[in-house]
């Protein structure tokens, strides 16, 4: 069994992403953190971009150019990552510099000025002119770029200097200029899901890269791991660092194979596991409390249902579409605002992260589970699909069906139509469901909170509907 010091794998200086030579960017040394050493050292390993890796594929063509009569190693485009964090953007980018030979320099828009980008921009163009390599220019979280910075990119995309590949977690239409964007492959990347992050924990145990097998993970610390990863793969094998170095650092035997258990990944990210079993079983059942909590009113249950699934490394995400869910399903029209809320939280959390992403879902939860309660949307559009479902559906009255193309006229299309503006209170007395459904009533309001007013107003609008006299009632002679 192969054994080496916790210094040997967890010490030492971290592999400079920016490097120069003839052979291309260096693989990382045993110095470098577990997540940049266990980048793929091809596309085969990309966890969750299949999509993006399929034979012939831009993005392949760009990892593995031909030769030099091949078209596609002729001129290396531009390419834009949209992705969420920890899905491979950076993987990408390296995997396209080293499986083709090019140099790769990674700069952060964070950090990072125009200055910089010329700079690096000038040596490209210098090594080209001297028949040096390519280079790939990394530039994380782009949509961080200003337009005049994001200008300064645009001679060497257009001219080819340096193959850029930009990402960013957030939406390219309106975080990159246009000029930028249309001289660029934009790429989605895909949510990892849990089984893409267990597959590259147990190749980043196993891998002489990685761990090389000097420790084991119990199913517990597994499940526990790939949970609080979220679909991050970097916080997945960051955790994993941690809590291997953690029992290596304690093996009193360095011979045999130490165990990382579920206490030492609590201990590596610092936060107690909520025991879900193995199964899921208490995951499902977590999540449905929160649910029924916030339905049935109970704020302090809704908050500490929310605490558990956060300290358990639920992904915020997940939550955050349970609480817009629950917001037109359990509070509907009671409250309209509880819905602007759930998605205000959603787009919030999506934009901060966590931890400050806790008190956004706090926030939001307290909302809902504080607001009056309606399901009567919920209930009318399940009882409007179910007469659907079973055939009820019928002729669209003549009077309402399109009356713009030639000939509809003469079929008594729009015929008798009366326009809603142009009546008292903006309500034509007129036939709007099909004939087989006159009558039916799918939302039926509650007394509660703002949906009383609703009530109130649909019932005297239902009187004028109803009003309509009998010629406006039924489809046209002639129509099919």
């Amino acid at each position: 069994m192969p054994t080496a010091s916790t210094g040997d794998l967890f010490g030492g200086d971290l592999f400079a992403a920016a490097s120069s030579g003839t052979q291309g960017t260096p693989r990382p040394g045993p110095g470098a953190p577990l997540a940049v050493r266990m980048r793929p050292a091809g596309p085969d390993e990309v966890a969750g971009q299949g999509h993006l890796l399929v034979p012939g594929s831009p993005l392949r063509r760009l990892i593995e150019p031909g030769g030099p009569g091949d078209a596609s190693r002729a001129a290396p485009g531009s390419v834009i990552l949209w992705g969420p964090p920890g899905t491979g953007k950076t993987t990408l980018a390296y995997l396209i510099a080293t499986a083709s030979g090019r140099r790769f320099v990674e700069l952060s828009a964070v950090t990072a000025g125009v200055k910089d980008v010329r700079t690096v921009v000038e040596d490209a163009r210098r090594r080209l002119a001297t028949g040096g390599e390519e280079t790939v220019l990394f530039i994380d979280e782009v949509h961080r770029f200003s337009k005049s910075q994001q200008d300064a990119l645009l001679p060497s995309v257009e001219n080819r200097w340096v193959t850029l590949v930009a990402a960013t977690t957030e939406n390219p239409s309106f975080s990159v200029n246009s000029p930028l964007l249309s001289r660029s492959l934009l790429l989605t990347l895909r949510p990892l899901t849990d089984d893409d992050v267990r597959t590259l924990v147990r190749r980043a145990v196993s891998d002489e890269r990685g761990l090389g097998s000097l420790v084991t993970l119990t199913d517990e610390a597994e499940d526990h791991l790939v949970r609080l990863a979220g679909g991050d793969a970097r916080k997945a094998l960051t955790v994993l660092e941690a809590a291997a170095g953690a029992v290596l650092s304690a093996a009193p035997d360095r011979a045999s194979v130490a165990e990382v258990d579920l206490e030492a990944v609590e201990r590596a990210v610092d936060v107690a596991a909520v025991r879900y079993d193995r199964d899921g079983d208490q995951h499902y059942d977590v999540v449905s409390a929160f649910i029924k909590s916030m339905r049935g009113s109970d704020v302090d249950a809704s908050l500490h249902y929310l605490a558990r699934m956060i300290a358990a490394g639920e992904d915020p995400r997940f939550i955050a579409r349970r609480i817009v869910i629950a917001a037109a399903e359990d509070v509907g029209l009671a409250d309209p605002s509880a819905l602007q809320t759930a998605v205000a939280a959603a787009q919030a959390v999506q934009l901060i992260g966590m931890p400050e992403g806790r008190i956004v879902l706090a926030e939001a939860v307290v909302h809902l589970a504080t607001a009056p309660k309606s399901n009567a949307a919920y209930l009318g559009i399940d009882a409007a699909l179910a007469d659907v479902r079973a055939g009820k559906g019928g002729h669209v009255p003549s009077h309402l069906r399109d009356a713009h193309y030639p000939g509809a006229k003469q079929l008594g299309h729009g015929t008798g139509y009366r326009y809603a503006h142009d009546s008292p209170h903006a309500v034509a007395p007129q036939q709007y469901l099909p004939d087989t459904l006159v009558g039916s009533r799918y939302y039926a309001p509650s007394d509660r909170g703002f949906e009383r007013q609703v009530a109130d107003r649909l019932a005297r609008v239902r009187e004028i509907l109803d009003s309509a006299p009998a010629p406006a009632r039924g489809t046209a002679p002639g129509v099919g």
